[in-house]
């Protein structure tokens, strides 16, 4: 099949027309590796190349560099491509400094960059606010630094943002308690772009590849990381995957008139959560996730009031899983058979069986429903 046909996400990029950009975890992770080799070896590598989770290996032009004894700082500005990102333009820097042997690799938040100061989150309470992916990024870079120039491995990475603190209150970051700066993010390295009316362009055809390439079932993605689970759960090929994003209502409007056989919807427990409540347009700024919609669904799964009231205040949709969790009440599963009802009720007797599945961050699987038709 030409690359022109297949579907998937890389095809739904490529139609769009429009142009990707760089994650503030790639941004941080070049700086850190120009940093650390300028560390070991007295010069800093410009442009920096590095490599991301899929193999891709772009270069960063640096924008700052300072070399004193024992630490080196290395700065990059982040180029967002077409997405409309607040933190497009910001620079990023990444001052490294030896440790001891056996220190392993210490993350440090600088000036610009928020600290957790809630539970709920990938990270606990007290880290700088790294997420994971990016941590492991950097982290692999460091190991290839030191093997490659005669390092031990052991850093400290301090990640800043110039003006991140001012940049952040425009995030969500004040309200999830994550304080003083930005979120160093990212779990392909790439930021997407979504312009609504591209995007949703994109979907279509992605339905109508996976229609002519004879798919009957096709799964509808919110990101990289739900892919790569519905790739496991059924083998799907690459051109019965749609990039969903966050356009779950275009999915489902576009199959009810174009039907598949089965359609999987797989995503994030928080964006699937207002899914369930009723919104098609998944975007954190024009939907939210309601604590008081998951209360009600932990009430109907045994939950007690005490439980109910700590999932109406939890700080993420995350934390109100965790309660229930650990309590035995299988939120997960409630709000996907409540986001396959709201499927099927937008596909309004379409001959479509849908059935969805709920991960978190790392993909593992929190929630399912068995599949439905209306």
């Amino acid at each position: 099949m030409s690359s022109e046909a297949k579907g998937g996400r890389g095809a739904q990029l490529k139609h769009t027309g429009l142009r990707p950009g760089w994650t503030t975890g790639s941004c941080a992770t070049a700086a850190t590796t120009a940093a650390y080799t300028a560390l070991l070896t007295g010069a800093f590598p410009d442009p920096v190349t590095i490599t991301l989770p899929k193999g891709q290996t772009p270069s960063f032009a640096l924008a700052a560099e300072e070399l004193t004894a024992g630490r080196a700082m290395a700065g990059v500005v982040k180029d967002a491509g077409d997405d409309p990102d607040v933190t497009h333009g910001a620079l990023i820097r990444a001052t490294v400094r030896r440790l001891p042997a056996g220190s392993g690799v210490v993350f440090r938040a600088g000036p610009g960059v928020g600290t957790v100061t809630r539970p709920g989150l990938p990270l606990p309470v007290g880290e700088p606010a790294v997420n994971p992916v990016p941590r492991q990024l950097m982290r692999d870079h460091v190991a290839r630094v030191a093997a490659a120039h005669g390092g031990s491995g052991d850093v400290e990475i301090t990640v800043s943002v110039d003006h991140g603190e001012e940049i952040a209150r425009s995030t969500w970051n004040p309200r999830l308690g994550i304080l003083g700066g930005l979120s160093i993010l990212g779990t392909t390295g790439i930021v997407v772009p979504y312009s609504c009316s591209a995007w949703i362009d994109s979907i279509r055809r992605g339905v109508d590849v996976a229609r002519a390439a004879g798919r009957t079932h096709v799964a509808g993605c919110t990101g990289s990381t739900s892919e790569r689970t519905v790739v496991a759960e059924y083998d799907l090929p690459e051109d019965a995957l749609l990039d969903m994003g966050d356009f779950a209502g275009a999915v489902l409007k576009y199959v009810r008139r174009h039907p598949v056989d089965r359609l999987t919807v797989c995503g994030g427990f928080a964006k699937l959560s207002k899914l369930a409540a009723g919104h098609l347009d998944l975007h954190s700024a024009r939907s939210q996730v309601d604590k008081g919609f998951l209360a009600a669904l932990a009430r109907r799964g045994g939950a007690d009031e005490d439980l109910a009231e700590r999932v109406a205040t939890a700080n993420t949709g995350l934390a109100a899983l965790q309660l229930c969790a650990a309590a035995g009440v299988p939120l997960g599963d409630l709000v996907a058979r409540e986001a396959r009802d709201q499927a099927l009720a937008v596909l309004r007797g379409a001959p479509v069986v849908v059935d969805v599945i709920c991960v978190d961050r790392a993909g593992t699987v929190v929630g399912r429903s068995s599949p439905a038709s209306g």
